[in-house]
């Protein structure tokens, strides 16, 4: 693995709430890569980890069916997906009435390539970066008001590039750890511990993250230890994740800018936690 701190680091093509980009250089200190050849990442999110260190290959996973088949389309069709979604990118589709007709047609759609091209219409223009469904399966996260919503083209290509190296499975969590070889090191970047009850953005996905979840995964960490193969988890450093890391081979705390809100004041410097099972 290298990522070497003058090189410039490489954004995901999405917006996503939480994306690593920024602590890229915290997450790569204390990854015990040396020596491996495949990232394996859990729930790969919008990619920056993947995107920013360098292996022979991945083996990305997450549990959100629109991403993964987004994914696996730009790995295979890059041109042509880049053609049909950069469409979308005019002021005449930048309007509440357009992006909620387009939201609905996404909704309604049962073709994957149709998705995939709206599905990065709506995270480019919709609220904040969030990806988020109802409990009926339906995206509804609303209306952004962008003035001139960015298309990643270069963004695109970049990810469809190091994607030929990459494997994308969508799944629970835990379908990553049965696949582990003994050469691989393990990144998690589960839905974060609430810092509060009010503060709980963990169903992206249209599923909760439950604290049994939390525990389900460091058991998951713990077994792959045993392995022989390290595991690093990030999280929010509360009460809960402190007594739940009690046992990590080493924890690694930083503080770090949450943008949840677009207001000013929304956006606070929280704790995190990194914590290595090796």
């Amino acid at each position: 693995m290298t990522n070497k701190n003058n090189n410039p680091l490489h954004r995901s093509f999405l917006k996503w709430a939480g994306g690593k980009k920024k602590v890229i250089p915290h997450i790569s200190s204390i990854l015990p890569a040396k020596g491996k050849r495949r990232l394996v990442e859990p729930f790969v999110g919008g990619g920056s980890v993947f995107l920013n260190l360098e292996f022979e290959e991945y083996l990305l996973v997450d549990m959100n069916h629109d991403l993964i088949a987004l994914f696996n389309i730009i790995k295979h069709q890059s041109e042509a997906f880049i053609a049909a979604a950069q469409q979308y990118f005019t002021g005449q589709h930048n309007q509440p009435e357009q992006y909620y007709a387009l939201r609905s047609q996404f909704n309604a759609s049962t073709d994957a390539f149709e998705r995939a091209v709206l599905f990065v219409y709506l995270n480019r223009h919709g609220y904040n970066g969030l990806c988020r469904y109802n409990q009926k399966g339906g995206y509804n996260v609303p209306f952004g008001r962008y003035k001139h919503p960015y298309f990643p083209a270069d963004e695109i290509r970049f990810f469809a590039q190091k994607a030929q190296r990459a494997t994308f499975i969508q799944g629970d969590f835990a379908t990553a750890f049965t696949q582990l070889q003994t050469d691989d090191v393990v990144y998690c970047d589960p839905p974060y511990s609430p810092i509060n009850p009010t503060s709980n953005f963990t169903a992206y996905a249209g599923n909760a993250f439950t604290d049994e979840d939390q525990v389900r995964l460091v058991a998951c960490a713990l077994t792959a230890q045993q392995q022989g193969i390290a595991t690093v988890i990030s999280n929010h450093f509360v009460p809960f994740t402190k007594a739940l890391y009690k046992d990590a081979s080493k924890q690694s705390k930083f503080a770090v800018q949450r943008n949840i809100s677009q207001k000013g004041k929304g956006r606070v410097k929280v704790q995190e936690v990194l914590a290595l099972y090796k």
